[in-house]
């Protein structure tokens, strides 16, 4: 387990995260490319206690998911990098946004989601899942 710092773009609020591995997930669901105005998103799942706060404040909102189940969306302030998602549908667990974690331009994709939704000309750089893997 590696403890690994994040910053926002503007640099108001940093964070840090605890990992078992480095890699990303590469998420192509609608709502990822609708906030990210790409065609994915980068990201992991971690237990929300591996999540600490470390400087600025996070500010959120909520949406419906997929599930029906709310989506609680955290973002900084100033600038709006979104640092992570609690899905509430799967319990204590953060979906954290690993490219604005330190070192993760070096990191290769571990999986893809929402594959149902990746745009035809994406090629396939992992494992990839119609919806969301198997628990």
């Amino acid at each position: 387990m590696s403890e690994v710092k994040g910053t926002c773009h503007c640099g108001q609020t940093e964070w840090t995260v605890k990992l078992a591995d480095k890699a990303h997930v590469l998420c192509h669901c609608n709502t990822c490319k609708s906030l990210s105005g790409g065609a994915s998103t980068l990201n992991t799942i971690i237990p929300d206690s591996d999540f600490k706060l470390t400087k600025g404040e996070l500010k959120h909102y909520t949406y419906k998911g997929d599930s029906g189940k709310d989506v609680n969306c955290y973002y900084c302030p100033n600038c709006t990098s979104h640092v992570y998602h609690h899905q509430t549908v799967m319990g204590p667990k953060f979906v954290v946004r690993t490219i604005l974690l330190d070192g993760a331009k070096e990191w290769k994709p571990a999986a893809e989601v929402w594959g149902k939704a990746k745009m035809s000309w994406e090629p396939e750089v992992a494992t990839t899942f119609e919806m969301m893997p198997p628990e």
